[in-house]
């Protein structure tokens, strides 16, 4: 089974096939009552809202190219048939996390929200700088200039997050921008119970490895190496987050992690980022 990428014109990646998932792939968690953390092959989306309490919800990042209707499955399991959500938030706009909107838009006539630097590309103005193999010796790492970079065409549907941090349609969540893994990520954060969305700003798996990736076997890393361009910046933000002690914190590959487990682990990344964090090689590094 090899790996076909094809770009077009439609926003889909029609041919994209990737060798991996993981044992977590179709499970859901409700880390809390009103956030849900779904692993799609090997990323994760992210529903907030209350199934109980309310019919409203938000959908955070959209998974793997092919997974629409698996997401829908999945927001109808949680919400009830035809459950939809109010809006979109994107973390960033790789093609892990943004696999499946164009698709999900052509059901869901909804709002998606995205930083301001992210939107070239996703209005299909920009493509991200390919995968670098040379960041780590682990298979995913080596297989990552295969996979999609080219940026998508959402532009009727996009918008910019508010400046003044608040999140459409998540009342009590805060937008912060923690760049480095791309120009335009954010991750979300809600102080009442600190409560973290970091998407790939950290993550609880080595995403370079296929074997960790396919076990998920929970360790604290750095964004994934091989998209990584700015890695002071990546530095900054996992400081940023850290600062603020999340007590809860979903991420956008590996499983949730939380409590004191997540305080330690964070506090240890920022004490050896040189180590554990950035790449001692690749063409993003210096």
């Amino acid at each position: 089974g090899g790996i076909v990428l094809e770009r077009n014109q439609d926003s889909k990646f029609d041919d994209t096939f990737l060798p991996m998932t993981s044992m977590g792939s179709g499970v859901g968690i409700a880390v809390l009552p009103d956030i849900y953390c779904y692993t799609d092959q090997i990323v994760n989306l992210v529903l907030i809202g209350n199934p109980i309490e309310s019919e409203e919800f938000v959908l955070i990042d959209t998974g793997m190219p092919k997974s629409a209707l698996e997401i829908r499955d999945m927001v109808e399991e949680r919400f009830g048939e035809g459950g939809m959500p109010k809006a979109i938030i994107l973390t960033h706009g790789h093609f892990d996390h943004v696999g499946s909107v164009a698709e999900l838009l052509e059901e869901w006539d909804i709002p998606v929200y995205a930083h301001e630097l992210e939107l070239p590309y996703l209005t299909g103005e920009r493509d991200y700088p390919p995968g670098d193999p040379n960041v780590a010796s682990g298979l995913v790492a080596k297989l990552s200039p295969l996979f999609p970079n080219h940026g998508i065409d959402i532009s009727a549907h996009v918008h910019v997050l508010p400046e003044d941090g608040t999140v459409p349609n998540m009342p009590g969540w805060k937008w912060l921008h923690t760049p480095g893994h791309t120009p335009g990520h954010i991750s979300l954060f809600r102080e009442q119970d600190r409560a973290l969305i970091a998407g790939d700003a950290f993550v609880t798996v080595k995403q370079e490895s296929l074997y960790k990736v396919i076990t998920q076997t929970q360790e604290i890393s750095g964004p994934p190496k091989y998209y990584t361009t700015d890695w002071n910046a990546a530095f900054e933000s996992v400081k940023k987050l850290e600062a603020l002690k999340p007590g809860t914190a979903v991420t956008g590959h590996g499983l949730p992690m939380s409590g004191a487990e997540l305080a330690e682990n964070l506090a240890y990344l920022v004490d050896h980022f040189e180590e554990i964090g950035r790449p001692e090689s690749g063409k993003y590094v210096n």
